[in-house]
């Protein structure tokens, strides 16, 4: 039985194909159409569906829309229209709005006669969006049971979304709404820290940098814990549907910053507190979750699990002994969680496949690989042991473009469509931004290190599998931090993406090379691309390539070096 997943309402836009409770295939639409999340998260999109990665995942299959039996769609129109009932400060047309969401309600009931147009003969279901984030990290997690804790900005007008997960069966235990939303909060500061909405990760990074307890006491006011999990946010500061900042401008004393300022030691402080209180509420969350499931297993999904600082911190000081966050933890995890749940949930399909690797996108055999490079007019040559060349360019100081294999599902470069350089430059994190990443110099990058060997070189208190998606942040051993500076961020910790030879064989022999070759078991991974989304097809990689100053392309078993390459005219 085949069963669609589709998430589209928001940002992210995805498609996910299951049969029989396994994933055929699940891609984000911006790696395929090459613009970011898809399409823009306004009222007037919701109907926009994710055409280009359906298509590719039928395809995947060798089937029609008209073979599928079930399409799910990861939001509940109904639901989200009770945002009218609110009273907020919004923009007519816009979100909360009686108008713009009555305009995302109306054109939300257009998505099941487009499927129809498109040949779907099968059932159509409308879901909970948090339900599928939920469904997204337990069912694939492996675990029989587990506590389930999904955190984002909004779904139709929750934030958060606490679970039980038992075998196929996800009991909804609890749920915060709007305006109370970590997600949003992060947003909301991301912009008032001169960033966008999308750019948590860099506030993240800045963080890092400051003191957090020069602004707690004033995130104390914007957020304080309640009993039994629970936290509150001042929504009347925060304002998080209009673009005003003067509430928070007064709170901190400091003009909101316009992109392009100068970043200070005050904006540093201000992301190190909202990264202090939010680790504060995860704990708080996950130990009340632990006391009320009694589980040992943690699952967590939605945007803020993408906060590999929080989830260490939560986790390692909880009494869960094992956790699990989907490589997709944001919203294109809910095309995954909506097949997933028909699948489980309303099917009552009990026996669950672990999902250990985020490989689920488009592969390229060599053939096609190289008629690609042909018709680059690139000078190429192929190699008996790509890893072995690639491992001996990293500890020349190159950086190589690493394109291998099924592409990743998820935000992060997981070392199939990744640039790789040597952790032991010190200089290496300021080359790959003038040459290629073109990002700001306070953003660390990270390294993929042999799960073997992790230990040797991080403090990991709780081993998880997570880390394999590079979910987790671990301090850096002191005696080694010298030895790897690249992948080192300013507080000492880095974002490991630990490498295990059953899930990334290829990925695990060039480290396993460059390991022989140095010393050292980790490479630098950073994804392959330069302001756009990751690159997917060998075009892809063989433009971003010639675009930028990369030394090396490993692609398939072909090696591209800039050194051979004819010169302009």
């Amino acid at each position: 039985m085949y069963i669609l997943g589709i998430n589209a309402a928001y940002h992210e836009s995805a498609a996910c194909l299951i049969d029989d409770g396994v994933v055929v295939a699940a891609i984000e639409e911006e790696r395929l159409t090459r613009r970011k999340h898809g399409k823009t998260s306004e009222p007037h999109t919701g109907h926009e569906l994710p055409l280009r990665a359906i298509d590719h995942c039928l395809g995947a299959a060798g089937i029609g829309l008209g073979d599928v039996a079930w399409v799910a769609y990861s939001i509940n129109p109904q639901a989200r229209l009770r945002n009218r009932e609110l009273v907020d400060r919004v923009v007519e047309g816009g979100w909360g709005s009686a108008s713009g969401e009555q305009q995302f309600h109306d054109l939300l009931q257009r998505v099941p006669q487009q499927l129809l147009d498109l040949g779907m003969k099968g059932e159509f279901k409308w879901l909970g969006h948090h339900l599928c984030h939920a469904a997204s990290t337990y069912y694939p997690a492996p675990f029989d049971e587990a506590a389930v804790l999904c955190i984002d900005g909004i779904g139709e007008l929750g934030s958060t979304l606490f679970c039980r997960g038992e075998g196929a069966r996800l009991e909804v235990l609890d749920e915060i709404v709007y305006p109370h939303s970590i997600g949003f909060l992060w947003e909301k500061l991301a912009k008032y820290l001169g960033f966008s909405e999308y750019d948590a990760c860099k506030v993240m990074g800045l963080a890092s940098y400051g003191d957090p307890e020069r602004y707690l006491a004033q995130f104390q006011r914007l957020l304080s814990l309640d009993p039994d999990g629970r936290f509150l946010l001042d929504g009347d500061r925060l304002r998080f549907r209009v673009e005003d900042y003067e509430p928070l401008e007064q709170l901190f004393g400091l003009a909101r910053r316009d992109r392009g300022e100068p970043l200070t030691a005050a904006h540093h402080h201000i992301a190190s507190a909202l990264q202090e209180i939010t680790n504060r509420a995860l704990r708080h969350m996950v130990d009340h979750l632990a006391a009320r499931t009694g589980s040992r297993n943690l699952c967590m999904a939605g945007g803020v699990a993408l906060n590999c600082v929080a989830n260490r911190v939560a986790f390692e000081a909880s009494s869960f002994e094992r956790l699990y966050v989907h490589p997709a933890a944001h919203d294109a995890g809910t095309a995954l969680g909506a097949a997933l749940f028909v699948w489980h949930g309303l099917l009552g399909h009990r026996e669950r496949t672990p999902m250990h690797t985020p490989y689920t996108g488009p592969a390229f055999a060599n053939d096609t690989i190289e008629a690609e490079l042909q018709r680059s007019g690139l000078v190429y040559r192929r190699v008996p042991d790509v890893e072995q060349a690639a491992a001996a360019l990293l500890a020349d100081g190159k950086i190589v473009g690493w394109f291998q294999g099924a592409l990743e599902f998820g935000p992060r470069a997981l070392g199939n469509r990744s640039l790789l350089a040597d952790p032991r430059a010190p200089d290496m994190k300021d080359i790959l931004n003038a040459r290629v990443k073109h990002r700001e110099s306070f953003r660390p990058f990270a390294p993929s290190v042999l799960v073997e060997e992790a230990g040797q070189w991080f403090d990991i208190a709780k081993p998880s599998p997570t880390a394999d998606f590079m979910l987790l942040a671990y301090p850096a051993r002191p005696e080694v931090r010298d030895r790897i500076p690249a992948v080192v961020h300013v507080d000492g910790t880095s974002r490991i993406q630990t490498v295990r030879s059953e899930t990334n064989p290829r990925y695990h022999r060039l480290i396993s090379a460059f390991f022989r070759l140095t010393g050292v078991p980790m490479v630098l991974n950073t994804s392959f691309n330069d302001n756009e989304p990751i690159v997917c097809s060998p075009s892809d990689a063989i433009r971003t390539f010639r675009e930028t100053r990369i030394d090396a392309l490993a692609i398939g078993d072909f090696l591209v070096e800039a050194s051979q390459q004819t010169p302009p005219a």
